[in-house]
Protein backbone atom coordinates (compact mmCIF):
# COMPACT_ATOMS: atom_id res chain seq x y z
CA UNK A 1 0.00 0.00 0.00
CA UNK A 2 1.20 3.61 -0.18
CA UNK A 3 1.55 4.44 3.03
CA UNK A 4 3.65 1.61 3.89
CA UNK A 5 6.70 3.29 4.60
CA UNK A 6 5.46 6.54 6.51
CA UNK A 7 6.58 7.10 10.48
CA UNK A 8 4.93 4.86 12.97
CA UNK A 9 3.56 8.20 14.42
CA UNK A 10 1.22 8.59 11.38
CA UNK A 11 0.06 4.85 11.42
CA UNK A 12 -0.66 4.94 14.66
CA UNK A 13 -2.96 7.98 14.50
CA UNK A 14 -6.65 6.76 13.73
CA UNK A 15 -7.71 9.91 12.38
CA UNK A 16 -4.67 10.55 10.04
CA UNK A 17 -5.72 10.52 6.33
CA UNK A 18 -4.05 7.16 5.60
CA UNK A 19 -5.80 5.09 8.70
CA UNK A 20 -8.97 6.49 9.01
CA UNK A 21 -12.23 5.30 6.93
CA UNK A 22 -14.96 7.98 8.11
CA UNK A 23 -15.11 11.74 10.28
CA UNK A 24 -15.79 10.51 13.82
CA UNK A 25 -19.34 10.87 15.06
CA UNK A 26 -18.73 13.82 16.49
CA UNK A 27 -17.41 15.87 14.04
CA UNK A 28 -20.78 14.76 11.71
CA UNK A 29 -22.92 16.61 13.21
CA UNK A 30 -24.23 18.70 10.82
CA UNK A 31 -23.90 15.97 7.89
CA UNK A 32 -26.43 14.55 9.69
CA UNK A 33 -28.86 17.50 9.94
CA UNK A 34 -28.17 18.18 6.48
CA UNK A 35 -27.49 14.93 4.01
CA UNK A 36 -25.84 14.49 0.94
CA UNK A 37 -28.97 13.41 -0.67
CA UNK A 38 -30.61 16.92 0.22
CA UNK A 39 -27.61 19.95 -0.28
CA UNK A 40 -28.95 20.48 -4.38
CA UNK A 41 -32.36 21.57 -2.91
CA UNK A 42 -31.35 23.63 0.39
CA UNK A 43 -31.70 26.99 -0.53
CA UNK A 44 -28.32 28.01 0.42
CA UNK A 45 -26.54 25.64 -1.89
CA UNK A 46 -25.50 28.61 -3.75
CA UNK A 47 -22.93 29.55 -6.52
CA UNK A 48 -19.65 29.25 -4.26
CA UNK A 49 -21.20 25.76 -3.13
CA UNK A 50 -21.44 24.60 -6.59
CA UNK A 51 -18.25 26.21 -7.64
CA UNK A 52 -16.28 24.25 -4.62
CA UNK A 53 -17.95 21.02 -5.67
CA UNK A 54 -17.37 21.28 -9.50
CA UNK A 55 -13.36 21.48 -7.99
CA UNK A 56 -13.97 18.69 -5.68
CA UNK A 57 -14.78 17.01 -8.85
CA UNK A 58 -12.30 18.25 -11.28
CA UNK A 59 -9.75 16.09 -9.49
CA UNK A 60 -12.01 12.95 -8.97
CA UNK A 61 -12.30 12.79 -12.65
CA UNK A 62 -8.49 13.62 -13.69
CA UNK A 63 -7.51 10.73 -11.27
CA UNK A 64 -9.90 8.42 -12.75
CA UNK A 65 -8.95 9.55 -16.29
CA UNK A 66 -5.27 8.94 -15.37
CA UNK A 67 -6.47 5.40 -13.46
CA UNK A 68 -8.06 4.68 -17.27
CA UNK A 69 -5.32 5.45 -19.30
CA UNK A 70 -2.51 3.64 -16.93
CA UNK A 71 -5.13 0.54 -17.49
CA UNK A 72 -5.74 1.02 -21.17
CA UNK A 73 -1.69 1.09 -21.54
CA UNK A 74 -1.59 -2.09 -19.58
CA UNK A 75 -4.48 -3.85 -21.76
CA UNK A 76 -2.14 -2.81 -25.18
CA UNK A 77 -5.33 -0.64 -25.94
CA UNK A 78 -3.18 2.57 -25.49
CA UNK A 79 -0.22 4.09 -27.68
CA UNK A 80 2.97 4.62 -24.76
CA UNK A 81 3.49 8.23 -27.09
CA UNK A 82 0.12 9.26 -26.42
CA UNK A 83 0.19 7.86 -23.06
CA UNK A 84 3.24 9.89 -21.42
CA UNK A 85 1.80 13.13 -23.20
CA UNK A 86 -1.58 12.82 -21.43
CA UNK A 87 0.50 11.98 -17.85
CA UNK A 88 2.63 14.79 -18.45
CA UNK A 89 -0.94 17.16 -18.96
CA UNK A 90 -2.99 15.28 -16.61
CA UNK A 91 -0.46 14.71 -14.28
CA UNK A 92 0.20 18.68 -13.68
CA UNK A 93 -2.86 19.78 -14.30
CA UNK A 94 -3.64 17.94 -11.54
CA UNK A 95 -1.03 18.59 -9.43
CA UNK A 96 -0.79 22.41 -9.78
CA UNK A 97 -4.76 22.64 -9.24
CA UNK A 98 -4.74 20.45 -6.22
CA UNK A 99 -2.12 22.30 -4.19
CA UNK A 100 -4.01 25.77 -5.15
CA UNK A 101 -6.72 24.67 -4.24
CA UNK A 102 -5.46 23.55 -0.66
CA UNK A 103 -3.78 26.73 -0.49
CA UNK A 104 -6.87 28.58 -0.39
CA UNK A 105 -8.63 26.22 1.59
CA UNK A 106 -5.84 26.49 4.56
CA UNK A 107 -4.97 30.34 4.13
CA UNK A 108 -8.85 31.63 4.20
CA UNK A 109 -11.62 29.18 4.08
CA UNK A 110 -11.15 26.68 6.85
CA UNK A 111 -9.88 29.68 9.43
CA UNK A 112 -13.33 31.00 8.55
CA UNK A 113 -15.26 28.14 8.84
CA UNK A 114 -13.97 26.61 11.98
CA UNK A 115 -15.23 30.33 13.85
CA UNK A 116 -19.08 29.24 12.24
CA UNK A 117 -19.65 26.39 14.49
CA UNK A 118 -17.51 25.64 17.08
CA UNK A 119 -19.30 21.45 17.46
CA UNK A 120 -16.99 20.78 14.30
CA UNK A 121 -13.89 23.25 14.50
CA UNK A 122 -11.34 20.40 15.03
CA UNK A 123 -12.69 18.65 11.77
CA UNK A 124 -10.98 21.69 10.25
CA UNK A 125 -7.74 20.51 11.90
CA UNK A 126 -7.79 17.28 10.45
CA UNK A 127 -8.59 18.64 7.04
CA UNK A 128 -5.10 20.83 7.03
CA UNK A 129 -3.40 17.28 8.33
CA UNK A 130 -4.71 15.61 5.48
CA UNK A 131 -3.10 18.62 2.90
CA UNK A 132 0.05 18.25 4.99
CA UNK A 133 0.14 14.36 4.46
CA UNK A 134 -1.35 14.99 0.41
CA UNK A 135 1.76 16.86 0.11
CA UNK A 136 3.90 13.81 0.53
CA UNK A 137 1.69 12.02 -1.97
CA UNK A 138 1.53 14.25 -4.59
CA UNK A 139 5.80 15.01 -4.34
CA UNK A 140 6.14 11.04 -4.53
CA UNK A 141 3.23 10.86 -7.36
CA UNK A 142 5.43 13.48 -9.28
CA UNK A 143 8.66 11.17 -9.20
CA UNK A 144 6.69 8.30 -10.33
CA UNK A 145 4.87 10.02 -13.10
CA UNK A 146 8.10 11.46 -14.09
CA UNK A 147 9.71 7.82 -13.93
CA UNK A 148 7.27 6.90 -16.44
CA UNK A 149 7.40 9.44 -18.45
CA UNK A 150 11.39 9.35 -19.05
CA UNK A 151 11.70 5.29 -18.79
CA UNK A 152 8.12 3.84 -20.19
CA UNK A 153 10.67 3.47 -23.51
CA UNK A 154 13.83 2.34 -22.38
CA UNK A 155 12.37 -0.12 -20.44
CA UNK A 156 12.79 -3.57 -20.31
CA UNK A 157 9.11 -4.30 -19.50
CA UNK A 158 6.90 -0.99 -19.79
CA UNK A 159 4.34 -2.81 -18.39
CA UNK A 160 5.99 -3.60 -15.32
CA UNK A 161 6.65 0.58 -14.87
CA UNK A 162 2.85 0.83 -15.61
CA UNK A 163 2.03 -1.28 -13.75
CA UNK A 164 3.64 0.13 -10.40
CA UNK A 165 2.47 3.48 -11.62
CA UNK A 166 -1.50 2.13 -11.95
CA UNK A 167 -0.67 0.81 -8.58
CA UNK A 168 0.42 3.94 -6.74
CA UNK A 169 -2.67 5.90 -8.62
CA UNK A 170 -5.20 3.89 -6.94
CA UNK A 171 -3.41 4.25 -3.81
CA UNK A 172 -3.34 8.13 -3.96
CA UNK A 173 -6.89 7.57 -5.46
CA UNK A 174 -8.37 6.43 -2.40
CA UNK A 175 -6.14 8.63 -0.16
CA UNK A 176 -7.70 11.84 -2.14
CA UNK A 177 -11.55 10.39 -2.06
CA UNK A 178 -11.41 10.09 1.61
CA UNK A 179 -10.14 13.69 1.85
CA UNK A 180 -12.81 14.83 -0.19
CA UNK A 181 -15.21 13.03 1.16
CA UNK A 182 -14.62 14.13 4.74
CA UNK A 183 -13.81 17.89 3.47
CA UNK A 184 -17.56 17.72 1.71
CA UNK A 185 -19.08 16.40 5.33
CA UNK A 186 -18.10 19.50 7.30
CA UNK A 187 -17.68 22.25 4.92
CA UNK A 188 -21.38 21.52 2.70
CA UNK A 189 -23.12 21.38 5.92
CA UNK A 190 -22.13 24.35 7.83
CA UNK A 191 -22.09 26.25 4.72
CA UNK A 192 -25.91 25.84 4.41
CA UNK A 193 -26.40 26.01 8.37
CA UNK A 194 -24.58 29.11 8.48
CA UNK A 195 -24.59 30.79 5.42
CA UNK A 196 -20.85 31.69 3.59
CA UNK A 197 -20.43 35.19 4.66
CA UNK A 198 -16.45 35.59 5.02
CA UNK A 199 -15.65 33.50 2.25
CA UNK A 200 -15.42 35.83 -0.57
Amino acid sequence: MIWQTLPEIILSDPLALEIRTALPDALRVLVKEYPRDAWAGDPGFDGLVQFWLDRHMMFRRLMDHLQQSTQALLDQNKDPAAFTKEVARYGGMFVNQLHGHHQIEDQHYFPVLAKKDARVARGFDILDADHHSLDGHLNRFVETANGVIQGLHSAPDPRDLAGKFHTSLLGLGGLLGRHLEDEEDLVVPIILRHGSTGLG
